[in-house]
């Protein structure tokens, strides 16, 4: 049982339903928040001050690969459009095993958590040398970090027409059947858990239809939700278009992959028809702002998905295309495009920050998580307003504006994992000393 705690003095950024923002003490009891207001006194709890911080949920990542972390920057990659840079570094990946994954992960994870981020997802699609989904799962643990990962699958390679070798692909029926030995394993629906699996073939273009159907067949008997990448640029969108005689909208929602269950990375190509099919059927999207940036894939119609009614949450994408791993700064990029696509009014810092929280959360199915009040889950990220980036700003609250791009405190579920900008629940100076190791082999 984690120890009872108080924030005390904050400015406090809930996201619940009436926008409120409050100025006072929040008290965590059992990994919970109990109660939220002025002067709690709690003779047993720890106490953490918070004079001139302010405290918002943790920021919900909603899609990422983990395993890429130890790929940043990788020549020939760099200045790629989409398939040109898969064809660059699936060689590199095939030769990853468990400890690279261990190691990748780990990194990526405490990235997340020093930029404020206490739930991710991850979306790992191919498993190289006796590489397993447990090998993230093993990281997350070990961090601390509330974790939603979901089986990929690669199943057509080039000899099939398809993009990615033939040595990254798996058998149909083996990736199905370690689907359900994952889900049977790690799975947890319960409220606070800190394990939720998903199923989630990599794109339309690197599986077969069968297995996309029979994905979504598999998720829903076992009670789970679904991922896979949609519509990210206009090679996408040409592939879709010749290999399937429409849209991926309308690709997705032939083989049941439309749903509250479901949820698209990228979406940077939907059309007025997809996101109307997407609001209506409570279809999520996780926004990938840096990462489409990078990738010249352009900028998503995430006003018109957020008007619409579309669930979406921000994603950071791998660590191979963004090349960071830092949420607090995709929220600010993602406000940034709208305003540039749409003008300054298009997306205030407030809004940013309800879809990089709440709105992550919703897209995860996760109503236990993503805003601060009495009953939710203890994640809770503390920015020191009192540095430069913060000075003379009039508004505490507008820390897109002019805040950090790192936490002073995180806790999930009540339990601290970084203090004063320092991760605690694992040597990361030692780790970061093994992914350079390891990265340094790959290069050779």
């Amino acid at each position: 049982m984690t120890p009872s705690i108080v924030i005390k003095n904050a400015t406090i950024l809930t996201m619940d339903d009436n926008g409120r923002e409050l100025v006072g003490d929040i008290l965590i009891e059992g990994g919970v928040i109990t109660r939220i207001e002025k002067g709690i006194f709690a003779p047993n709890a720890r106490i953490v001050q918070a004079d001139g911080c302010l405290v918002t949920p943790g920021l919900v990542n909603t899609h990422h690969h983990l395993y890429q972390t130890l790929t940043r920057a990788v020549p020939g990659g760099q200045d790629a459009l989409l398939f040109g840079w898969l064809k660059t570094l699936y060689p590199i990946w095939s030769r990853f095993g468990p400890e690279e994954m261990y190691v990748s992960a780990s990194i990526g994870l405490a990235e997340l958590a020093l930029s404020g981020c206490t739930l991710t997802s991850d979306h790992l699609y191919l498993y190289p040398n006796g590489s397993r989904l447990d090998d993230t799962i093993a990281a997350a643990q070990d961090i601390g970090m509330r974790f939603h990962p979901t089986r990929g699958a690669m199943s057509i390679g080039e000899s099939k027409g398809g993009l990615p070798p033939d040595s990254l692909v798996e058998d149909e029926v083996a990736i199905l059947e370690d689907c359900i030995r994952v889900v049977d394993e790690f799975h947890d629906p319960s409220e606070g858990s800190m394990v939720r699996v998903g199923i989630a073939p990599c794109s339309p273009f690197s599986v077969s239809r069968d297995l996309m159907r029979d994905a979504a067949l598999l998720a829903r008997d076992k009670g789970v939700m679904l991922h896979t990448h949609l519509a990210e640029n206009d090679e996408d969108i040409a592939y879709s278009l010749e290999t399937f005689g429409c849209r991926p909208g309308q690709y997705a929602e032939d083989l049941g992959w439309t749903g509250p269950d479901v949820w698209h990375a990228h979406c940077v190509k939907l059309d007025g028809s997809e996101i109307e099919m997407f609001a209506h059927s409570r279809t999520g999207v996780a926004h990938c702002p840096c990462s489409n940036c990078r990738l010249g894939s352009g900028i998503a119609p995430l006003r018109e998905m957020r008007d619409a009614g579309v669930p979406v949450g921000l994603g950071v994408d791998g660590s191979a295309s963004n090349d960071a791993g830092n949420l607090i700064a995709e929220a600010r990029q993602a406000m940034l495009l709208q305003r540039v696509a749409k003008g300054a009014d298009a997306m205030s810092a407030r809004e940013a920050m309800w879809i990089a929280t709440r709105g992550g959360a919703e897209a995860l199915g996760r109503h236990d998580c993503g805003w601060l009040g009495a009953g939710q889950r203890a994640d809770i990220a503390i920015w020191d307003m009192n540095g430069v980036e913060a000075a003379g700003s009039w508004d505490k609250a507008a820390i897109l504006l002019a805040g950090p791009m790192q936490a002073k405190h995180v806790f999930v579920e009540g339990r601290q994992v970084v203090a004063d900008g320092i991760v605690t629940t694992i040597d990361l100076p030692d780790m970061i000393s093994r992914q350079n190791q390891l990265a340094l082999a790959l290069m050779d």
